[in-house]
């Protein structure tokens, strides 16, 4: 009984982050071509996405309490997955 209730519990707190990384698994890449930009429009969302990704990918790498090579390779990484190149 008490397996039942914790496997309930933790399948819970799986469901929202499960949820979570899907909504943040669109790219900016997708987002200009879901909103069809283009020309001056699309550089300037592109530009605003990378630095709104580096900021979130900075703060990953801040929590994570990374330095170095190893900070710079998680953000380089992050933002790349982020913009969709």
């Amino acid at each position: 009984m008490r397996a039942i209730a914790i496997s309930i519990i933790l399948l819970l707190g799986v469901l929202p982050a499960a949820a979570q990384t899907a909504a943040q698994t669109a790219t900016c890449k997708s987002q200009a071509t879901e909103k069809k930009l283009a020309g001056a429009a699309l550089k300037s969302f592109m530009t605003k996405c990378e630095k709104d990704s580096k900021a979130t990918c900075d703060a990953s790498a801040t929590e994570k309490k990374l330095s170095g090579a190893a900070r710079n390779s998680l953000i380089k990484k992050c933002v790349n997955d982020a913009v969709g190149t």
